[in-house]
């Protein structure tokens, strides 16, 4: 049985973690560093590091924070905001990431997921989807759920896929910071089109959600959260014993 992934999401926004509902309305949090290391000594298994504002803002990511970021954690890290180069790849892997999720770049030039894969391997390489509901179908958004760039979303994942992205982070904006629980019918979608690793975002609310988003896609592997996680409504590793206890193969 694979081991499940618990991953906090740290949204950064001028040097501060903030948090929204359905991608508005962002209030103020706390520090990325600190946030960064309580997660790293209380149990999660990676940390998702995203620049929320860089690529709307038309600028890099801020380099000086993320090094920090790194220099205090000892899990993976994954990193994205404003990712639109090859360079850009190379400067945060540089700042220590372990991964680059990138979102907006690749949709302005799917190529730039074929080269960063051919330059740093397939595992390096995250395409994250913020993905919305439109007239019933999965529609792909840019620019921080901003934009509708009017792709089918699965589609759109399985060429990512193809082009060697190794992993994929499913942000469902119909459900983000609304704590309903994930939104299973989009991942499961996902999950049936593509055969790397599968991380859900966007819905958790208590547990039991996770619980449900393991039991119910036996696939997924990984759920990822921050509201949540960042006012102490889950404890992280309360939440991996109950996911234990429930027959659902964590790193305790």
């Amino acid at each position: 049985m694979i081991t499940k992934r618990i991953i906090p999401c740290l949204d950064v926004k001028d040097g501060r973690v903030v948090k929204g509902v359905n991608f508005l309305g962002l209030a103020d949090v706390s520090s990325p560093i600190k946030l960064a290391e309580y997660y790293s000594k209380s149990g999660a298994d990676e940390l998702v590091f995203y620049d929320i504002t860089a690529s709307s803002d038309g600028r890099a990511l801020f380099t000086d924070i993320l090094t920090e970021v790194a220099r205090t954690i000892f899990i993976p890290l994954t990193v994205g905001g404003g990712i639109n180069t090859i360079d850009d790849f190379d400067r945060v892997l540089k700042c220590g990431a372990d991964k680059v999720s990138v979102n907006s770049g690749a949709i302005k030039n799917p190529e730039l997921i074929r080269e960063a894969a051919m330059k740093y391997g397939n595992q390096c390489v995250v395409i994250s989807v913020d993905i919305k509901r439109v007239n019933g179908e999965f529609r792909v958004f840019a620019k921080g759920g901003r934009e509708d760039t009017g792709m089918e979303a699965i589609s759109w994942i399985k060429k990512c896929v193809s082009l060697g992205a190794g992993e994929v982070v499913v942000n469902s904006i119909d459900t983000d910071g609304v704590k309903k629980g994930f939104d299973v019918e989009m991942l499961r979608a996902v999950c049936d089109a593509v055969n790397v690793p599968v991380i859900a975002s966007g819905g958790a609310g208590c547990v039991d959600d996770f619980i449900d988003l393991f039991k119910k896609i036996p696939t997924i592997d990984a759920g990822l959260a921050a509201s949540v996680f960042h006012f102490g409504e889950i404890e992280i590793k309360d939440l991996k014993k109950e996911l234990a206890k429930n027959d659902i193969t964590v790193r305790l």
